[in-house]
């Protein structure tokens, strides 16, 4: 079985995704092999032989050399053995989940005041109206840095997002005028905690700057442009596609605003089925044969082969799942929306915590939501995710002091 994943019509949450899973437990495509059934997903993230596939992502697209590619190679989604435990360790105490878990009460603040703009009107382009400025005014209150700034902060990382885009080759003078204007931001940012700490994240990670072995000037500055980029982005995306699943399912938005407590569960029942992350790559160190956990055939790669982990496929494996349909009050295993193994997520928890605070807060306040038209897309592949999504729902009600 082959699946086009060059092609940008192609989706992978397609029924002819689920006809190739049911055929195999991996289908061939213009990037490697793609794994497509949940066991084996999983052993291919954790498994050592294999390291993050996405390093080579610049030269595969015909990007060898320039800014681009030099920042693409030094982000911790490309480094590898010592350097990626180096870097990682340095990056993990800005991310504590106890100093993330007590921003919710700010959380929860910023989006009953943007619902605030136009609970009113009882309809909401949520892209623009709340995604954004919701998951760029969280990364500006991560960074320490004034709220004001999210418009540039998210211009550049939606710029920066094409990074990701299986067009990227055509992208690069965007991507890299986003990235020098970001870089130059975080300098600044970073020049003026070294004087003035702060308690927040950037002051976290500047104190590094001193310690032995700690990060250098210029690792610090990818890691932040990478976390803005990546942590805005993501949490836009995602929000997107939560609402458009949930407003499939009519019964589970209503349910959602009575339960608040569910909220943690319903971001991981999204990113199971409609991830925004929509394939995870892998690429062999040696020679190796993957074995299928099911029985299936086995598959032999050989050194500097590609592996693409399809996480909706994976997720929706009724193998591993036998009714995977769409519940936000089912027990589930993990999905692979982060990733798994040593290249698990670093901002996981940020992503989880402000998600499971927006989405009650919006059933809540949204009864009766729908879409008002189709709104407009990203390809379902790659990164995706919603460019416009026009909703329309009861207006004025469910007042945050309801």
């Amino acid at each position: 079985m082959r699946l086009d994943l060059s092609d940008p019509t192609l989706d992978v949450t397609s029924p002819e995704v689920h006809a190739a899973r049911e055929q195999s437990w991996y289908a061939e495509t213009p990037w490697g092999h793609a794994v497509l059934r949940y066991e084996a997903a999983s052993a291919v993230l954790r498994d050592r032989r294999f390291r993050q596939g996405n390093a080579r992502w610049p030269e595969q697209n015909g990007v060898p050399h320039g800014p681009f590619s030099s920042w693409w190679h030094e982000t911790l989604l490309s480094l590898e053995g010592d350097d990626h435990a180096r870097t990682r360790r340095l990056l993990v105490p800005a991310f504590r989940n106890k100093s993330i878990a007590a921003m919710t009460p700010r959380f929860t603040a910023l989006a009953h005041e943007l619902v605030d703009g136009f609970a009113p009107s009882g309809s909401v382009e949520f892209i623009s109206e709340f995604a954004e400025p919701y998951a760029a005014r969280i990364i500006c209150l991560l960074l320490g840095i004034d709220e004001s700034a999210w418009p540039e902060v998210a211009h550049w990382a939606d710029d920066l997002g094409a990074s990701f885009s299986i067009d990227v080759g055509r992208q690069v003078p965007r991507i890299e005028a986003a990235l020098a204007g970001l870089s130059a931001y975080v300098e600044q940012v970073v020049v003026d905690r070294r004087r003035r700490p702060r308690d927040d994240l950037v002051s976290t990670l500047t104190a590094t700057l001193a310690e032995p072995g700690g990060l250098s000037e210029r690792e610090l500055n990818v890691a932040l442009v990478f976390l803005a980029f990546a942590g805005m982005e993501t949490t836009r995306n995602q929000l997107g596609l939560a609402l458009q699943t949930l407003l499939h399912h009519p019964d589970q938005w209503r349910l959602l605003g009575e339960r608040p407590d569910l909220g943690p569960r319903a971001v991981e029942e999204v990113m199971r089925v409609n991830p925004t992350v929509t394939w995870v790559t892998r690429e062999a160190l040696e020679d190796l044969v993957l074995e299928d956990p099911g029985g299936g055939p086995p598959l032999r790669i050989a050194r500097g082969g590609i592996v693409q982990v399809l996480s909706h496929a994976a997720g929706t494996d009724p193998s591993a799942m036998p009714d995977p349909s769409f519940d936000i009050t089912a027990q589930r295993p993990p999905h692979h929306g982060f990733g798994a193994g040593i290249h698990h997520c670093l901002g996981h928890f940020v992503a989880r915590t402000d998600m499971a605070v927006a989405l009650p807060l919006l059933a809540r306040r949204m009864p009766g939501a729908r879409p008002d038209g189709p709104g407009q897309w990203l390809p379902v592949s790659g990164n995706t995710g919603a460019v416009r999504f026009p909703i329309i729902f009861s207006p004025g009600a469910g007042a945050p002091d309801a």
